[in-house]
């Protein structure tokens, strides 16, 4: 079982690196948790670095999960159980790679144990687990949030629309190929990214959350340096 344990010890460290917050200091010379919301994650990047920093922030923390389910979970110097109960292993363990990634980021090392939200970094797991599936979702994602300009609304319609799909393929259409441990993970994340933003939930309410208002640098940013 020593493979696990070395896989989980990299992912969550590859998940701890605070792509937001090096993207600001280094690039904008601006610490991104001392303004917008104070989270260190892509989405306050893209509200008050702009769509650039944005964008980037956003890739690099998709890319954190990425290559902690599609290429970390990969290690292997000892035997693996080719199943655990009715679950398959190898998807069990690039669950298991992914969660350690995700909780890197919102737990971060390399930043005092405070990081953003996970969406995009999970967004990467599950783009290495189901690609198809996730490309349907990226593509919610992004008409929601065009279309609203709440960065929030797209996440969590994202997060609903991702264990829908793949309930439909696996238990409606029987897709052979997806792990009945998938859906159960989805359904998990699906919950913690709600309680995640939970904040976010009573600012829609009452009609306070911050609102994307234009896709260039936020106000006061400016000339504090450029990707």
């Amino acid at each position: 079982m020593g493979s696990i344990a070395v896989i989980l010890v990299l992912s969550y460290m590859v998940g701890s690196i605070p792509s937001s917050v090096w993207i600001g200091k280094y690039m904008y010379n601006t610490d991104l948790r001392e303004h917008g919301s104070g989270n260190a994650g892509a989405t306050n990047a893209f509200r008050v670095l702009g769509w650039k920093a944005g964008t980037v922030a956003a890739i690099a923390d998709l890319g954190k999960g990425l290559l902690a389910a599609g290429v970390i979970a990969l290690i292997r110097f000892d035997t693996i159980p080719p199943g655990l109960g009715f679950w398959e292993a190898e998807s069990v363990i690039r669950l298991l790679a992914g969660v350690s990634a995700v909780v890197g980021h919102m737990y971060p090392l390399w930043a005092g144990f405070k990081g953003g939200k996970g969406v995009n970094t999970t967004a990467g797991v599950l783009l290495a687990l189901t690609p198809a599936v996730m490309l349907i979702t990226l593509g919610v994602f992004a008409l929601v949030l065009f279309s609203s300009r709440y960065v929030s609304v797209a996440s969590l319609s994202a997060t609903v629309a991702y264990p829908s799909a793949i309930g439909i393929s696996k238990y409606l259409l029987h897709t052979e190929s997806l792990d009945a441990s998938v859906f159960i993970f989805s359904l998990f994340l699906a919950t913690s990214i709600f309680i995640a933003h939970r904040s976010n939930i009573q600012r829609l309410i009452a009609g306070s959350e911050n609102r994307v208002r234009s896709f260039r640098m936020g106000k006061g940013m400016q000339g504090r340096g450029e990707i």
